[in-house]
């Protein structure tokens, strides 16, 4: 289980609490009006962001004063996370090598094997720019995939992508998360995104991150707040 015990963030005029818990394997959407903290919520989680008060637990563990690299998530950024000067196999390989160490064989094997398990196989010399976009988002997915790590968390990662191709991500995305048995937070902007993709949704709005609520239920009697950011 992965609680945010009475967190509490803030930062000049902008301010962020929760009080909520997410159960591993969960594929949870996070949605709200720009500016809300959706972000800021997956930064608290993953550890680029301290709480000025509250907790953060992990199967019961506290790690809020965890570093980001010792914490039990995988984050990914719309960016995709992957280094430009890099090709592939060296970028994927950072996941199994985070100290940029040669490669051994094996570690060349795995990341061949996930490659080709999101369809990129035999790209591994081919640095993001010479990829679309799909491509490289399949190539970010990779990367979490060899992390495996139990919490995914996802900041808008397809935003740039077109509808049928969004579409394609979500249903690889939901694989790999079932792959893992991860618990994803994918932050979006769609409402599409949390129907299609999400079993609960956390709604951010003034200030506050709610407890999540299954995705059915929310969208059939959605509150104000959600009414206002859907424009209903």
């Amino acid at each position: 289980m992965l609680r945010l015990e009475d967190v509490g963030f803030g930062q000049g005029a902008f301010a962020l609490s929760a009080d909520l818990a997410l159960a591993p394997g969960q594929r949870v959407a996070v949605i709200g009006p720009s500016g809300a903290g959706k972000s800021t919520l997956l930064d608290l989680i993953a550890g680029f962001r301290r709480p000025g008060r509250g907790r953060v637990l992990w199967q019961g563990r506290d790690i809020t004063d965890v570093p980001p690299d010792r914490r039990p998530v995988a984050m990914l950024f719309q960016e995709n996370n992957l280094f430009p000067h890099l090709d592939l196999l060296r970028n994927l390989g950072l996941a199994l090598r985070p100290d940029g160490g040669r490669l051994r064989a094996s570690d060349r094997a795995a990341v061949e094997a996930v490659l080709a398990r999101v369809g990129l196989e035999g790209l591994g010399g081919r640095r993001p720019g010479a990829l679309s976009g799909g491509q490289q988002s399949r190539a970010a997915l990779a990367r979490v995939l060899l992390q495996r790590r139990p919490v995914l968390a996802l900041d808008e990662p397809f935003a740039a992508l077109g509808p049928a191709l969004k579409t394609e991500m979500l249903e690889l995305l939901r694989e790999v998360a079932e792959e893992l048995g991860a618990l994803v937070l994918l932050v979006t902007h769609d409402p599409q995104d949390a129907r299609r993709f999400a079993e609960e949704v956390v709604l951010v709005s003034e200030g506050v991150a709610q407890a999540p609520v299954e995705t059915g239920v929310l969208f059939a009697d959605p509150p104000e707040a959600l009414r206002a950011y859907l424009g209903g």
